[in-house]
Order: structure tokens, then sequence, then C-alpha cells
């Protein structure tokens, strides 16, 4: 399971907020409320994410294994 709790931190250690991340870097409310939600993100979003808050990617997400896994 990928988890967006690192980007929560990520984002109280920073100068901005979701505010500024929608209405001063464009990034749209449905990316937060995905965010929010545990939703897929594509790398494209994950990437304007780590530039924005000059970062790197396990700033913003992390996998965690979960018993709801796919099985593969």
């Amino acid at each position: 399971m990928i988890s967006y709790e690192p980007f929560w931190n990520t984002l109280k250690k920073s100068s901005e907020s979701t505010y500024t991340l929608i209405n001063k870097h464009n990034i749209s409310s449905a990316t937060i409320d995905k965010l929010r939600h545990g939703k897929p993100l594509t790398t494209t979003t994950l990437n304007d994410l780590c530039r924005v808050l000059r970062c790197r990617i396990e700033n913003i997400v992390e996998y965690v294994e979960s018993p709801l896994d796919q099985h593969l």
C-alpha cells in the first residue's frame, strides 16, 4: 500500500500549505483530495510535489506492506 503520510509531514515542516500549493503552485484541489484519501497519483504529479517542496520522493510517499495488497 502506498502511504502519503510522509507528504503531510514534509508539508508541515515546509513554508507551504495546501492553500499555497493550490493557489501559488497550481497543484489541483483534486490532487490534494487524492493525497488525503490515499488515491493514486501520476509520477508527473509526484515530480511536481517534489519540485515545489524541494524534497526527495521518499518525503512524499512510502510503501507500507498491507494484507489488503493485491496478491501477485
